[in-house]
């Protein structure tokens, strides 16, 4: 069953499971246990991946700062998963060549001291010498699984040639690589979708949330349709992020788990700047402290990102003096290119999913996990509240809680996640020569060779599905996209919300090509697939519109 066939009148009384949220750490826990053949309903109250897992800075690294800090567990961990997902998800993950400038030789060995043992220190100057013994580090940490090379140190004279538009500043710079994450949203996703091919009696409900609990019994209600059912599981997971300490609420259990820092990032459509990164991300200590980076992405680039401490996830927006600093903290590594404010296309903000701590630094707060145990009152049902965690180590974090929970309901793992392919990286080809050969194989279908391979880009091999549709009616307000492509994607893919096709099932919001007349061809579509009312098809419109606003979009 798909996922869009799923919604409250299908939902049994009772799981062994129940997952509340749906970003990458819910939608992880959720194929693994679908994977060992447990029944899981997973509800998440806007969309799946809609929190910070829409926020991140779409990398997928093993957290090279981390050393600094002695998260040596988290560096191998991450590293080790970053290589596992170049493999298990190639269409959305990719390599990416790193620049990490150096302003002088000796610089940050005593602060680096410091911080490897907690002490409070401001590292501002990350000079050649700690720079190198970091990447050699790094390089043992992802010695397994490897897919990229090793890192090398370049002087001056070696930098100019391939980024002259670097700081002079810059005596030496360590190249290295990374992974970056093509479109985070639609791999959550499509850990959705596999879970429930593994197990067809799991479901997962987008725009459904946890109303209360009554009589040991949880009540979830359908913010489209507004019908509420209750529903009992022997293990309940809280998988809400930033909302954990809230969902707790609504079960009767008082908790003070979260802390939690937002970060905003910026997308720029700047030629200058796309042509001075040369393909390649620049992660950089600023002069203030912070850690920030720069990369090319939808041909456009990146721009992140900041670390504040913010009370109520739902009040977090990239404010005016953040998308200032953004712009502003290039110009430590590009001094002679601008961002204007006109060439933001885009801004988000996602609120880290952090431990409660007091009194830290933003930015030393671990990104590492750990896992609360609560119960609900009255029904002693054990709760599992998933805290912290980043993208890149989401399998190793599901991992763990999976076992975790198979061990409460007296079962043991069946089916390891390790070497399981995500949704379209099934047989992804992994060359020119095979990327060809596919290709041309499914222009069979489309009748088009470049609109074969715009649904490959998009999709990885999950396109064949949409490629049968057959149907080459290009949107007239965006000829890059078909109808038919929209429209499978809203009968398939549970698209409760324009918002939903817009801003995760496709990059159309994330390229920085929406306008109005997009809005309104897609809210088209979207109404005649999903048998919507002139009403309705007008609030989503606007509903879309307001959400366009809050991401700094200028639609016109």
């Amino acid at each position: 069953m798909t996922v869009g066939a799923t919604r409250l009148d299908t939902v049994r009384q009772h799981y062994p499971v129940l997952i509340i949220g749906g970003g990458i750490n819910g939608c992880g826990l959720f194929r693994d246990l679908a994977a060992q053949g447990i029944d899981c309903l997973l509800v998440d109250k806007n969309d799946f991946c809609s929190g910070a897992s829409a926020a991140p800075s779409r990398l997928i690294h093993g957290g090279i700062k981390y050393l600094e800090t002695g998260e040596f567990r988290l560096v191998r961990q991450s590293a080790m998963e970053r290589n596992l997902l170049l493999k298990n998800a190639p269409h959305y993950v990719k390599s990416l060549e790193t620049v990490l400038p150096v302003y002088s030789w000796f610089g940050g060995i005593v602060p680096s001291i410091k911080r490897f043992f907690r002490l409070k220190a401001t590292l501002n100057d990350r000079g050649a010498i700690i720079t190198e013994i970091g990447l050699r580090l790094y390089d043992l940490f992802g010695r397994h699984f490897r897919t990229m090379p090793n890192h090398r140190m370049l002087l001056r004279r070696s930098i100019a040639p391939i980024m002259p538009e670097l700081t002079k500043r810059a005596v030496a710079a360590g190249i290295y690589y990374e992974g970056r994450i093509t479109h985070a949203e639609r791999l959550g996703l499509e850990l959705l979708l596999d879970g429930m091919q593994d197990n067809p009696a799991s479901r997962a409900l987008n725009h459904v949330s946890v109303s209360g609990s009554s009589g040991g019994g949880i009540v979830l209600t359908d913010g489209l349709s507004g019908r509420s059912v209750t529903v009992t599981a022997d293990v309940v997971i809280n998988a809400g992020g930033a909302w954990i300490d809230a969902v707790n609420d609504k079960l009767g259990i008082v908790s003070q788990h979260m802390g939690g820092n937002k970060g905003s990032h910026l997308i720029v459509r700047n030629k200058r700047l796309h042509e001075a990164l040369g393909g390649r991300m620049i992660y950089f200590g600023s002069a203030d402290g912070r850690v920030n980076l720069l990369y090319p992405f939808m041909e456009n680039v990146l721009v992140g990102s900041t670390d504040i401490p913010v009370q109520d996830p739902d009040l977090a927006v990239c404010d005016d003096a953040e998308r200032e600093y953004l712009s502003n903290v290039t110009r430590e590594v590009f001094p002679d290119i601008e961002i204007r404010q006109d060439d933001i296309v885009m801004t988000y903000c996602g609120v880290r999913p952090l431990p409660r701590t007091e009194g830290v630094d933003p930015g030393a707060v671990s990104r590492d996990h750990s896992i609360a145990r609560d119960v609900i009152p009255g029904a002693n049902t054990p709760v599992l509240s998933l805290i912290g965690g980043k993208w890149t180590t989401y399998r190793g974090f599901s991992e763990e809680a999976a076992d975790l929970v198979l061990n409460l309901l007296g079962l043991t793992r069946s089916r390891s996640t390790r070497d399981l392919p995500i949704g379209g990286g099934r047989g992804f080809p992994m060359n020119d020569a095979g990327i060809n050969r596919f290709t041309d194989d499914l222009s069979k279908a489309t009748g088009s060779v470049q609109t074969a391979a715009d649904l490959l880009h998009r999709y990885g091999t999950r396109a064949t599905l949409i490629a049968a549709e057959n149907n080459q009616t290009r949107l007239v307000s965006i000829p890059a996209y078909g109808r038919f492509e929209l429209a499978w994607i809203c009968r398939n893919e549970s698209v409760g919300r324009l918002t939903d096709l817009l801003f995760r099932r496709t990059d159309i919001a994330l390229s920085g090509r929406l306008s109005a007349a997009v809005v309104a061809e897609a809210a088209e579509i979207a109404a005649d697939t999903l048998g919507w009312d002139a009403e309705r098809k007008k609030n989503e419109i606007d509903a879309t519109l307001q959400t366009c606003h809050s991401h700094g979009m200028a639609i016109s």
